[in-house]
């Protein structure tokens, strides 16, 4: 299966009806892939905070409808990044997952907020369920930016049935190297492909550290960008998460967090 990340820049000078115009575009022309992927909260910007409240919209609003359209044109599954939605006085960062016939496949709020006590933390509320996505043959869990640093999350996706991670995000230019370090970590403990997307550009000053990566079940990077507005192509092969897991089955040694004869109790296995 082929997968397109396209590593966006949020330009404060372009609207956001242009971006989700010039975003659609750019989903269409990836057409001979199966599976594209934008990064988080790109119709606005990750770090514009002061905007999140007037620029929210519903679930069913201009940009769910511009990657529904953009998504059966192309015939792809999308992964939409996420935007700032707005259900009754709750914000929330939600990303949006569409089949290739445009259909609304999942949702995901995002769990862990940014910003300690202040921004995304303080502005949005916080998601409380995991998500997979029943992409054929690799079902995908969904996880947003600031979750990368929460292995436990990406844990319940495993036990959920996910056997890769799309990870949109807006990650800042100065931690860039934690970046490229949590999205190997994720996938050589949990044995599944990464497929983090970061956007380009500077947002509210903000620069982003852009190199969306790709990286297998094993822990090798199959692609990463660069710093700035580019798309990532790279070929997966559904079956190498089964042969990892198969070959070097170091997650049927786990104790904690789970429930077997002999073992503490937890979580399912």
């Amino acid at each position: 299966m082929r997968a397109s990340l396209i590593q966006i820049a949020v330009n404060p000078d372009e609207t956001a009806d242009a971006r989700r115009r010039r975003a659609a575009a750019l989903v269409r022309e990836e057409s001979a892939s199966d599976l594209v992927v934008l990064p988080e909260l790109w119709p606005v910007g990750a770090f514009a905070y002061e905007a999140f409240a007037a620029d929210a919209e519903p679930l069913r609003g201009p940009t769910y409808e511009a990657m529904a359209a953009a998504a059966a044109e192309a015939r792809v599954w999308l992964h939409a990044g996420s935007l700032v939605e707005r259900d009754g006085d709750a914000l929330y960062n939600t990303s949006l997952v569409f089949s290739p016939d445009g259909g609304l496949a999942r949702t995901y709020r995002k769990i862990h907020r940014f910003g300690f006590d202040q921004g995304e933390a303080v502005l949005m509320s916080a998601g409380r369920e995991l998500a997979v996505a029943p992409f054929p043959e690799l079902p995908f869990g969904l996880a947003t930016c600031y979750d990368l640093r929460f292995p436990e999350l990406f844990r319940g996706l495993v036990d959920a049935g996910a056997a890769a991670f799309v990870v949109p995000a807006g990650w800042p230019a100065r931690r860039r190297g934690h970046w490229s370090l949590l999205a190997r970590a994720r996938a050589v403990e949990n044995q599944a492909y990464v497929l983090a997307c970061g956007t380009a550009g500077t947002h509210a000053g903000v620069e982003q550290a852009g190199h969306s990566v790709v990286v297998d079940p094993w822990g090798e990077v199959l692609a990463e960008a660069g710093p700035g507005e580019e798309v990532l192509v790279v070929d997966l092969d559904p079956a190498r998460v089964a042969a990892t897991r198969e070959q070097f089955p170091a997650l049927r040694d786990r104790v904690l967090g789970v429930t077997a004869p002999g073992r503490p109790e937890g979580g399912s296995r």
